[in-house]
């Protein structure tokens, strides 16, 4: 019998760090301003490019930082925790318009979700480790299908989210508000971890020369 435990553990793992529902807090504001339709195209495209790269890395590995980019895997870290930092900081002052500012044009909605909020230390951990358990093509069958499950969570939460405010629009604009500025100290306290984690690598490789 074939056994799958290693498949689901890596799906379980990948699922757990792209997280439907904190994803669903970083894109409060286009599940408020976007259709369904367009939402999911958005969330499509976005699926596509973030799961291109989290191949690429589990094929590559680190390899790909260390011998390709000469750059240390911490140093990613840093610079993604920064990244974060910077949009938590802002959320907490400026609720949802905070996350509309750091977009950009609407023809670019797919890379900002892609990066930093698909694409970021964690995943990219994950992918590698995922690449290390099993060949090319189940690597890919893994990554693609895990964003295709998460990403229709997101959509669910998006029709739901439509369908509530229909009916009691004041509460749920007031709901979303205190819920995103709420989600500022997680995502601040994600981004100083990050750095953190990123920081002692970096000290710990230095003090092994």
């Amino acid at each position: 019998m074939l056994n799958n435990q290693p498949l689901l553990q890596s799906f379980t793992l990948f699922f757990a760090l792209l997280n439907p529902f904190l994803l669903s807090i970083y894109l409060l504001d286009l599940i408020a301003d976007l259709d369904t339709r367009t939402f999911s195209r958005v969330l499509t495209r976005a699926s596509l490019i973030s799961g291109t790269v989290f191949w690429l890395f589990a094929w590559g590995g680190e390899a790909i930082f260390k011998d390709y980019l000469q750059v240390r895997f911490a140093s990613f870290q840093l610079f993604g925790g920064i990244i974060f930092l910077m949009i938590g900081v802002r959320f907490v002052f400026s609720g949802v318009d905070a996350i509309r500012a750091t977009r950009g044009p609407p023809e670019h909605l797919a890379g900002s979700i892609a990066m930093p909020f698909l694409i970021g230390p964690g995943t990219v951990s994950a992918a590698v480790v995922i690449g290390s358990r099993h060949d090319f093509v189940s690597s890919g069958a893994i990554i693609f299908g895990t964003l295709a499950l998460t990403m229709s969570l997101v959509v669910g939460l998006k029709v739901v989210h439509d369908y509530v405010k229909e009916r009691k629009a004041r509460l749920i604009d007031r709901y979303m508000e205190v819920v995103g500025r709420i989600s500022a100290l997680l995502i601040g306290t994600i981004a100083v971890e990050m750095i953190m984690i990123g920081g002692g690598s970096w000290f710990r490789e230095l003090m092994s020369r």
